[in-house]
């Protein structure tokens, strides 16, 4: 039965050629834009280079004291975290990073953008790095103030050219030397907590670690002993935060989180006002319209092209086929045609991220379709073939027999 419905498919399709290109290229468009979002969207959710201790962190990435007339917002300061956050008892680690700084550097004749960050000791212990050539800075080279750096191999390329060791020579950057002492694989765009060409010991830094200011340049991971310590954390962080009294009058209440990972990503700026309910809003709606557009033109050509098999229609039924059968057979009819539209999206969803990784759009981002795209892609389909192909063909069986041959 279902191999019928497939040539009968086919010959239908070859009937009117144009509503088939329209309909083929509606769900192949389609499907390889959802494929190209949902490789984006699994590449940052998924990719943890370098932070593969993700599932027991949990990431600080500002403090805010606002009141009714005005609000401050901005990173730790050091003072903040030695006072706060390296006292808590369920942590085992906390490190801490600056936002990227860039600064421009000469060698050989010719001009090379750096964007560093300082770091502490723990940052290495918490953070795990593909390590090229050579080891991270430890804690004592940070405090006794070494001018130390690791780089990545981007970096190590431009700067020092192909093949070429770097271990132990000088680079140099925001008018300071620095001895590389190691290389590290290169971080991707989409994991911007991390990214960078440099990362020096934050004691080289200017900002002091005393004061009482909560506001600074710094973010911070708080790495516990597994993943069960995590709410504990969250508990403890948010008593601290709780003690914590505004720096003036102007304010009065103070506002920071431990955030999960995917909390922590879509937390920027204003702490009372995260970005996640409106990024996943504006997500769902745009899949919404990607998805109903289609289907509703979808719908329209389905019934153009099943009122020109009316005359069939009303044979059939003359001969006995139920309105069931004949839904059952225009939507399996619908789905072959999905199907085929699916194929064609995936090849242009892979021409679509071949063309994306040659461009180099995000530094060191290669999408792939890999299984988990596949099989959203697949549902995608059967969802659109059931969707723009049940309607029509339920209309279409409920006809009476002389109203479909006089259609």
């Amino acid at each position: 039965m279902l191999k019928n419905y497939f040539k009968i498919a086919i010959a239908i399709l070859n009937r009117r050629k144009f509503f088939t290109f329209v309909s083929l290229f509606g769900i192949s468009f389609t499907l390889a834009t959802l494929l190209v979002l949902t490789a984006f969207i699994e590449k940052i959710v998924n990719d943890d280079y370098p932070d593969r201790k993700r599932a027991r962190s949990l990431y600080l990435t500002g403090i805010e004291e606002n009141g009714p007339q005005s609000m401050v917002s901005s990173s730790l300061s050091l003072s903040y975290i030695n006072r706060y956050l390296k006292t808590m008892k369920t942590p085992v680690d906390v490190g801490y990073y600056t936002a990227r700084v860039g600064t421009n550097t000469y060698h050989a004749g010719k001009k090379i953008g750096i964007a560093f960050r300082y770091v502490n000791g723990s940052f290495w212990n918490i953070l795990d790095f593909d390590f090229l050539e050579g080891k991270p800075f430890d804690a004592q080279q940070v405090s006794n103030r070494e001018k130390v750096t690791v780089i990545t191999e981007d970096l190590r390329r431009q700067y020092f050219g192909e093949d070429v060791q770097a271990v132990g020579q000088l680079i140099e950057a925001d008018n300071q030397q620095f001895r590389v002492a190691g290389v590290v694989k290169n971080v991707p765009g989409t994991t911007y907590f991390f990214s960078g060409d440099m990362y020096i010991p934050y004691t080289v830094a200017n900002e002091s670690e005393t004061g009482q200011s909560y506001h600074g340049e710094y973010n911070a991971i708080l790495l516990g002993a597994s993943a069960h310590d995590l709410p504990a954390m969250q508990t403890e962080y948010n008593n601290v935060v709780g003690r914590l009294k505004p720096s003036d009058k102007s304010y009065d209440k103070v506002l920071s989180y431990a955030d999960y990972y995917s909390d922590a990503y879509l937390r920027t700026g204003n702490m009372s006002k995260p970005l996640k309910r409106w990024v996943y809003s504006v997500i769902g709606g745009f899949v919404f319209l990607l998805l109903f557009l289609p289907s509703v033109n979808l719908v329209n050509i389905n019934l153009t092209r099943i009122m020109e098999r009316s005359s069939e229609i009303a044979v059939r039924k003359a001969f006995g086929a139920s309105s069931n059968t004949l839904v059952y057979q225009f939507v399996v009819e619908n789905i072959i045609l999905t199907l085929l539209g699916g194929v064609v999206g995936c090849l242009l969803a892979v021409v679509m991220l071949y063309i994306f990784n040659q461009a180099a759009i995000l530094p060191h981002v290669t999408l792939h379709l890999n299984p988990v795209v596949l099989v959203i892609g697949l549902i995608t389909c059967l969802v659109f073939g059931l969707v723009s192909g049940v309607y029509p063909a339920w209309r279409m069986s409920r006809l009476a027999i002389v109203k479909a041959l006089k259609a």
